[in-house]
């Protein structure tokens, strides 16, 4: 982060190494204006509620981060389940009260983890809540049309996106990755400058391109005039994550 001038991170949890909540908790506690550390739970393990509190009431984590994806995500260990059951509204409940970050990464549209519809209720139940919608829905080639459909149903005040792996979900692609930029500035265009928050990804990202070329791609076109740049890359997940 030092050596690219990335001055603070947020820290998503995944599937990859299982959960780090432990790891992310020590991150918090020695670099609390660095770092934005995510912290998760499996909604049907025993006490799950419980140990959500804990962590955002006692341990002051901000930030809830729920791999839902089908194969890698909570529906790969679980059947399909509704993201708004009501074992689910009762989570984005503790967090609205805490008034926290959730942060979904549902999949792309053929896995039974994508439910847009039901992300739009989440964001119209939980009007104090902020939702981070990963990935940016996961967009897929020939099927743009579905994409901007479900990015209607949540241009909501509270709802946001973060355009981590991109270069690695719309592969094949090179960089500086064009065919992301397309779809990025239609994106733009539609929800507005205020919406689209930078990642990497990292290291599932990683092993496609350097840290360097994730981090700056979209400099490298003249897709995005500065001031968007300077949303996307910092103003948008400042407020998001560390206001």
């Amino acid at each position: 982060m030092d050596r690219n001038e990335v001055e603070r991170a947020v820290l998503m949890s995944g599937s990859m190494y299982g959960f780090q909540n432990q790891y992310h908790y020590q991150i918090l506690n020695k670099y609390p204006e660095r770092f934005c550390p995510s912290c998760t739970v499996d909604p049907y393990m025993t006490d799950h509620k419980d140990t959500l509190k804990k962590y955002l009431e006692e341990m002051h984590f901000h930030l809830v981060k729920f791999e839902i994806s089908s194969g890698g995500g909570l529906m790969g260990c679980h059947d399909p389940f509704s993201l708004v059951s009501d074992r689910m509204m009762e989570i984005y409940e503790v967090i609205e009260k805490q008034r926290g970050v959730l942060a979904m990464d549902v999949g792309d549209l053929t896995m039974p983890s994508h439910q847009p519809e039901n992300l739009a209720r989440i964001a119209e139940s939980f009007p104090g809540l902020k939702l981070v919608v990963c990935h940016l829905l996961a967009p897929m080639e020939d099927r743009e049309k579905e994409l901007f459909l479900s990015l209607d149903l949540l241009k909501k005040p509270n709802v946001w996106f973060d355009i981590a792996a991109l270069p690695k979900i719309m592969a094949p692609d090179a960089y500086p990755y064009p065919r992301v930029h397309q779809v990025l500035r239609k994106a733009l265009d539609f929800l507005g400058t205020d919406r689209l928050m930078w990642g990497t990804d990292a290291p599932f990202a990683a092993v496609l391109d350097s840290y360097e070329h994730l981090g700056d791609y979209l400099m490298e076109l003249e897709t995005f005039t500065e001031e968007e740049l300077e949303k996307v890359y910092y103003k948008n997940a400042y407020h998001v994550y560390f206001s």
